[in-house]
């Protein structure tokens, strides 16, 4: 139960990576201070005060910046990989007991995917909102984003297998729609073929 406990919650925090890089690491961090969480035998570092110190201010620094319309889009090209890294290390710091390198391997896998996943989804959106909008809507986008990740981040932490459980209908969700999408689009081809070839 404890596994599932800690993998539901390195999963959920690292959807919340994809929306805000640090601030999930905050809420870990301070989580883990406080003794709500527990942290691998290699991740106690995390709930250190310089690190709570470090991801604080990475976090208001990252929030503050997604308001400014043209550091938005810069900070988009190193959101995503940073995003995976964050997620990675926040679901690899849930899992104990576990062979090192497995315990990396997933990490990368199951909480850096789906960092890189929600991020990607947000850079879209926010890219859909600046062509349609003129960016106009962008920071209404940024401070959803913003409080979607807090709210995640503290799910995890609070009810991490309602939390996890909430992450993995939403990924499951988004999946089966774009598959279904695919699919669609994959039988109009076809129909267009057959008549071109009729």
């Amino acid at each position: 139960m404890e596994t599932l406990m800690g993998l539901c919650m390195g999963l959920a925090l690292a959807a919340a990576c994809g929306f805000r890089v640090f601030l999930p690491l905050l809420v870990m961090s301070v989580g883990a201070r406080a003794g709500m969480i527990s942290l691998g035998d290699n991740f106690q570092w995390l709930a250190s005060w310089p690190a709570i110190v470090g991801f604080g201010t990475a976090a208001l620094l990252e929030i503050g910046a997604y308001f400014w319309p043209w550091l938005d889009h810069a900070l988009d090209t190193i959101a995503t990989p940073a995003a995976i890294v964050a997620g990675t290390l926040a679901t690899a710091s849930q899992i104990e007991g576990m062979n090192p390198a497995l315990t990396w391997l997933t990490g990368l896998i199951a909480g850096g995917g789906l960092a890189g996943g929600t991020q990607a989804a947000t850079v879209s959106t926010r890219g859909v909102s600046t062509v349609t909008t003129g960016g106009l809507l962008n920071p209404i986008l940024n401070a959803l984003q913003a409080a979607v990740s807090a709210v995640l981040s503290v799910l995890a932490v609070v009810v991490p297998i309602a939390a996890g459980l909430l992450v993995l209908s939403v990924a499951l969700l988004v999946v089966t729609l774009i598959l279904r999408r695919a699919r669609k689009r994959r039988e109009a081809r076809d129909h267009a073929a057959l008549r071109l070839a009729a």
